[in-house]
């Protein structure tokens, strides 16, 4: 009896040092944490809080909506296919109807044999809805659409929003080339990103680079488009390497880096019937 009760005793005392050894390591830990807080916080992407606002309108604060048409043209029909796309440019052009050409171009280096249209609604999706059934019912519109579709390998359409930290489009004097960098982010890091661009846009405004910036609403989604324009490809060497030279350039690529699935660039080039040049 004895004995089982000194086997007892020794085991509830085991217990306990190792019960107190535990909380001493716990204790420990949490010290540990919260002192390397701040340090391992800047390894991670800021925490954005839920809200009830819908991304366009806290990203985007203009009832204007830009569509933006990517075609992959036959390699052996790009005369005729820019020929065709400038007549449907000029027929919309003498509707009237709150839809402009922003820009055209094609793709000299990345995507080759293809052509993006950068296009302008302004009064919203009623805007849209109009134009479309007005051009529908315009024969010469439908037979060059017909056309055009013979000249094609496929397309692609989105409807995007211009970010609202981004500087106002405006139309460049040529020549010039111009890169598109497209991101495709991770589901719900939209808020995040425009929150770092809208730092990160200042340090990329000294040779007025930024052209336009917009994010997918309908078509492929949480995808980002940044459009910069340079005057050479010598221009753009010089004008990245100097932002990476600013203080505070490399912690808001840091921060946006995780958000990203893929990314791509192209370097693009104005059509002759291109507003921008």
């Amino acid at each position: 009896m004895a004995a089982t009760l000194a086997k007892l005793r020794n085991l509830y005392f085991s217990k306990t040092s190792v019960t107190l050894f535990s909380q001493r390591l716990l204790s420990s830990t949490s010290s540990v944490q919260d002192s390397n807080e701040g340090w391992f916080s800047k390894l991670l992407v800021r925490r954005i809080e839920p809200t009830k606002e819908s991304h366009s309108r806290l990203l985007s604060d203009k009832e204007i909506i830009y569509e933006l048409q990517t075609h992959n043209v036959r390699a052996d029909s790009s005369e005729k296919y820019l020929e065709n796309y400038q007549q449907s440019v000029q027929l919309i052009d003498a509707h009237k109807l709150n839809y402009e050409l922003v820009a055209s171009w094609t793709v000299e280096l990345g995507d080759l044999d293809q052509a993006l249209h950068l296009w302008r609604y302004t009064g919203g999706f009623a805007t849209i809805d109009n134009a479309k059934k007005t051009l529908a019912q315009n024969k010469d519109f439908v037979a060059l659409q017909k056309e055009r579709g013979k000249l094609l390998r496929s397309r692609h359409l989105q409807y995007l929003l211009a970010f609202s930290y981004w500087p106002p489009i405006e139309p460049r004097t040529g020549p010039n080339l111009y890169e598109m960098r497209s991101y495709n982010l991770k589901p719900g890091t939209m808020i995040e990103w425009g929150n770092n661009w809208a730092r990160a846009i200042n340090y990329r405004r000294n040779n007025d680079e930024a052209f336009a910036a917009f994010f997918s609403q309908i078509g492929r989604l949480y995808n980002v488009h940044h459009v910069w324009c340079y005057k050479d490809l010598q221009a753009r060497k010089e004008t990245r390497e100097a932002a990476w030279r600013s203080p505070g350039w490399d912690e808001c690529v840091a921060y946006t880096v995780p958000l990203i699935r893929e990314m791509h660039s192209r370097i693009l080039t104005p059509t002759s019937f291109s507003p921008t040049q």
